[in-house]
């Protein structure tokens, strides 16, 4: 898996006033907990902290606090604004070596389905999926091969099979799915 470095600074815990200066000083507090550890305090600059959240990729995230501290997380929890969808808070879940750690990992959809060649019109339902995995193990996507797929036919979770991963997700979870359309219902009159 991917990693992305986010550099922060160690904070005390403050009361509002505080975390309301820090974020109009385009800071965003952040706590780092799990594994066993004290749960940490620091902030990140939000311009630096985008490069994580506004993507659809998933990282292992190395954390380098000003104290010298470094830690590898996996974000948790993120907090935004309901009006500006600005970042107010994000927790840290800090990743073991040899404990499985849960995640959201993304789907990649591929390939030229049989369905979609008859008329039929591809939908993918889901764009990431939950897995559990060692560290070493997380894969940085999810590959789903439509090529075999038919109209009305629908790939599932429990469908999907990687080594030494297992998804999470209800296996009933429905991930791309061939619909028929009026052409293809056309056609096959």
């Amino acid at each position: 898996m991917k990693h992305f470095e986010l550099n922060g600074q160690v904070r005390q815990a403050e009361g509002k006033a505080a975390l309301k200066a820090m974020r109009k000083a385009g800071l965003v507090p952040c706590n780092i907990y799990g594994n066993g550890m004290e749960n940490v305090l620091f902030s990140v600059d939000a311009k630096e902290l985008k490069g994580l959240t506004n993507t659809p990729a998933s990282y292992l995230v190395d954390i380098k606090l000003d104290n010298g501290a470094s830690y590898v997380a996996v974000l948790h929890e993120a907090q935004w604004h309901p009006v500006t969808d600005e970042a107010l808070h994000m927790d840290f879940l800090a990743v073991n070596d040899e404990k499985p750690v849960v995640m959201q990992v993304p789907v990649n959809v591929f390939g030229h389905s049989e369905g979609v060649k008859l008329g039929g019109k591809l939908q993918v339902s889901v764009r990431k999926l939950k897995i559990s995995a060692l560290p070493a193990n997380l894969p940085d996507e999810i590959g789903v091969d439509v090529t075999t797929l038919g109209i009305g036919k629908t790939i599932t979770a429990g469908d999907i099979n990687i080594e030494n991963v297992t998804i999470v997700s209800p296996k009933a979870t429905i991930v791309c799915s061939v619909k028929a359309t009026r052409a293809s219902v056309e056609a096959a009159e």
